[in-house]
């Protein structure tokens, strides 16, 4: 490639096939070292308005992270920012971020990322993904900002809202817009919410509503007695006491002519009662009947 013009009109090249581009952007302490590549690149170095066009499997790399997409526009002094269209994912393996959209705006001195369309960031240091329809992602503030349609997902924790600020150093996110969220089978809403993501601790301000489920329906343990509601009789389901049978035999019939009992004479001992049943004992007469 020739060297750099310094004409007003610039010098523009077009380079067919496989394009790569390593360019040392600072002052050597603080060197920032990356390359570009493309199916097909065109190139715009003059001073002031240096300009590149990398389109088909286009690639940046940098000491951080890697973006690709359909086609990237380098522009700026140093190619300092990045515009992106069409299937682009950003990987940052320091940070364990991948985001995908179909558009992306990445200043490389702010370290700023502004992705759009259908934007889906994956946190895999905290196990959480993020969408929404615009997200910024500002690095050295550590916040990330998410608006339109905000869905989150960490574990059981879901997020709806229309706003939402996601501090990575505290590991604080706060929901705003019509906020909701559900936990486990439990759901809050509020005008503002604030969740811890370590603790979990979840905190709501503002015309605050929620929903949480308690107790649990348990099967009755095998064996034991179902509850019918009806009161049980003392004794129930003990063996009934005995019930004495009364004496259903014929009282004793008297024998025609014979004498009337005779009294006990006074302080004699009771007579012994007759078995249940059983004739009373007949009394010997004088021989011959008389």
């Amino acid at each position: 490639m020739s060297g750099k013009k310094r004409q007003s009109s610039g010098a523009v090249k077009t380079i067919p096939g496989f394009c790569v581009l390593v360019l040392l952007l600072c002052p050597p302490l603080h060197a920032d070292t990356f390359t570009y590549s493309g199916d097909s690149a065109s190139t715009v170095l003059a001073e002031g308005s240096q300009h590149a066009l990398l389109t088909g499997n286009a690639r940046v790399d940098t000491q951080d992270l890697r973006i690709t997409a359909d086609s990237i526009e380098l522009f700026g002094k140093d190619f300092v920012y990045a515009q992106c269209h069409g299937n682009v994912r950003v990987v940052d393996a320091k940070r364990g971020l991948d985001l995908t959209s179909q558009q992306l705006f990445y200043d490389r001195n702010q370290k700023i990322a502004r992705i759009r369309g259908n934007a889906v960031m994956a946190d895999l240091k905290n196990e959480m993904v993020v969408k929404g329809g615009f997200i910024e992602d500002r690095d050295l503030e550590k916040i990330t900002i998410v608006q339109i349609g905000v869905r989150i997902f960490k574990k059981d924790i879901t997020c709806k809202a229309e706003f939402a600020k996601y501090w990575r150093d505290k590991k604080t996110l706060e929901l705003s817009g019509l906020p909701w969220v559900s936990k486990g089978s439990d759901v809050y809403q509020a005008a503002r919410i604030t969740i811890n993501l370590d603790t979990e601790d979840i905190s709501l301000e503002g015309d605050v509503q929620g929903t949480i489920k308690t107790g649990s329906n348990e099967p009755a343990k095998e064996g034991a007695p179902a509850d019918s509601g009806a009161p049980v009789a003392p004794g129930a389901g003990s063996a009934a006491p005995a019930v004495p049978v009364p004496d259903s035999s014929p009282p004793a019939v008297p024998v025609p002519g014979s004498p009337p009992p005779v009294p006990p004479a006074p302080g004699s001992p009771p007579p012994v009662p007759s078995a249940p049943g059983s004739l009373p004992a007949m009394k010997k007469g004088p021989p011959g009947g008389q």
